[in-house]
């Protein structure tokens, strides 16, 4: 199997209130997070969004509004999954998006990444995810004007 490459990207899906689409790991416990993976090949930021989304929760384009956010975080990449990566890659870049659907939709979860999903207020989602930028994505989201 390749090396994952340390760029990914972040899909925040929401409604317009901001009810937001959390979903499980199904490699970690209690792992909950927002659509996250990492770009293939060429892809540029969107292309790997919309494909993430699909993968991810069978939604697509004519569900919902993607918005590129224009937030680029960079963190360490946590040790139980380093080793996806090439040797010595600590590091990921990660492209924050929004997509906003107009209500709380059903979802159809990869059954290897994920083990259920959940939709919630921003503020206990953002309490909800264990990834430090994930929360801030949605902190984001929830200071932005209806």
């Amino acid at each position: 199997m390749p090396y994952k490459q340390p760029y990914s990207v972040l899909v925040v899906v929401h409604t317009p209130d901001k009810q937001v689409l959390l979903i499980e790991r199904a490699d970690f416990a209690n792992g909950w997070q927002s659509v996250t993976g990492s770009r293939e090949d060429n892809e540029d930021w969107r292309t790997t969004a919309i494909r993430e989304l699909a993968e991810e929760t069978g939604l697509d384009l004519t569900q919902g509004e993607l918005v590129d956010w224009e937030i680029e975080n960079q963190y360490e990449i946590y040790p139980r999954w380093r080793a996806r990566y090439a040797p010595g890659v600590t590091h990921n870049t990660e492209r924050v998006f929004g997509f906003c659907v107009p209500a709380p939709l059903n979802v159809r979860l990869a059954e290897r990444e994920h083990t259920a999903s959940c939709w919630l207020s921003w503020q206990h989602a953002a309490e909800k995810v264990f990834s430090p930028s994930n929360a801030a994505a949605i902190r984001h989201l929830g200071e932005q004007a209806s």
